[in-house]
């Protein structure tokens, strides 16, 4: 069967002999798929693996990692045509949604491997050999794959992971006793992290330290933080052009990274739910002023971090404001989206992690924004994951 395009989600789609849908990892548009594995089968479709193609396509490229399936299976698409399919990928979902715009760019640094700063690995329990070795999950199942090296994550993390199995194994350990391998590290290699032992809390891991447009962060290695701090930098640099107002608003504002970096001269409002990410936020809102003249200093007491869903705190969204959205894959919530429509701040700067669920939101806007700005950042090459950016005026 032929595979017709790459839909949204990143595999190939084909219709089977009886018109049921399928959707296939490691395919290329106008592949044809001779042989496949099922990893999962309903009525109406199926999802599978193609494991025998004719017809390759001339985008196809050799994957650089036996395990490219389970961490980043688009290492089988050339550089360039990852780039062009992201852009086609999010021109497609918002006409889906039925706005019209232009292929946005898609923003890198071209490195499209080594550029991962955390990693969780499983660990695999070879009785050949009484061996722990670490290990992914083989996509679509439960199941682990061993590995022996991997090219998306920054290598540091690989060679301090694999200190720890060298350790396990020298003790001993038995594989069955730990959930997982989690590991970070920072811009200078710095790392942190550790086991996840079964049916034990996760422990607290040392902060690690970054700086971000000349501003230091700290964050937990456990917690949320950007995976690809150069292109992250790119977003930050283009979030900054459209800051036009005294006041500002970041929803959604995790650690601070976004308003910090782009409004902290300002009137600055963040707001955030989780309670660990709140407690590095207030340090990092001490952190941007420290050591600043008095000015900067004083500008301080313009900055409000507040602890509450977003959707808890309407109130604060004023008509002459430019309010930042970054939130999860699950998007916006109805009544942030009707507030923003009834204050009508100045600006909207919405950047998403998931396009389809930022289509919908913006959707309901337009009747009283324009699309100004979308730009596209690769966040996460060689995978099928989109970062977006979208201004609104």
């Amino acid at each position: 069967m032929e595979i017709e395009k790459i839909i949204p989600g990143g595999q190939g789609l084909a219709t089977l002999d009886d018109g049921k849908k399928a959707f296939f990892w490691n395919v290329l548009p106008g592949e044809i798929v001779e042989q496949y594995e099922i990893t999962k089968q309903k009525s109406h479709f199926i999802e599978a693996i193609a494991t025998k193609i004719s017809r390759p396509s001339r985008f196809r490229v050799e994957p650089k990692d036996a395990c490219f399936l389970s961490t980043s299976p688009w290492q089988i698409i050339d550089w360039s045509y990852e780039k062009q399919l992201k852009s086609e990928l999010v021109t497609e979902i918002f006409r889906e949604h039925q706005i019209n715009i232009t292929p946005p760019p898609v923003i890198t640094d071209n490195n499209s491997y080594f550029y991962r700063n955390k990693m969780e690995y499983s660990l695999y329990y070879n009785h050949e050999t009484a061996k722990i070795s670490l290990a992914f999950h083989a996509r679509g199942s439960h199941q682990k794959i061993p590995i022996a090296n991997s090219s998306i994550e920054r290598p540091e993390i690989l060679t301090a992971a694999q200190k720890i199995i060298d350790d396990l194994n020298s003790r001993h350990e038995d594989a069955r006793k730990y959930q997982s391998l989690l590991l970070r590290c920072n811009q200078n290699g710095e790392i942190s992290g550790g086991l996840y032992e079964n049916k034990k809390p996760h422990p607290k891991f040392k902060n690690l330290t970054d700086i971000i447009l000349n501003q230091t962060y700290s964050y937990s290695p456990n917690g949320f933080f950007q995976i690809n701090l150069p292109v992250y930098e790119f977003a930050l640099n283009e979030i900054k052009k459209h800051i036009i107002t005294d006041h500002v608003l970041d929803l959604y504002a995790g650690v601070g990274t976004i308003g910090l970096s782009v409004a902290y001269a300002h009137h600055l409002i963040l707001v955030e739910v989780d309670k660990s990410a709140f407690a590095e936020l207030e340090k990092n809102c001490k952190q941007v002023f420290l050591g600043q003249d008095k000015e900067a200093s004083q500008k301080a007491n313009s900055v409000l971090p507040i602890l509450d869903k977003s959707e808890n705190v309407l109130n604060h969204i004023k008509p002459g404001q430019t309010v930042i959205l970054d939130p999860p894959r699950a998007g916006c919530d109805k009544k942030l989206i009707d507030k923003l429509n009834e204050a009508k701040p100045r600006t909207i700067i919405y950047l998403s992690c998931n396009p389809t669920t930022q289509a919908r939101d913006i959707k309901l806007l337009l009747n009283n924004y324009k699309i100004t700005t979308i730009k596209t950042f690769n966040f996460f090459p060689r995978t099928p994951h989109i970062e977006n950016l979208v201004v609104l005026c």
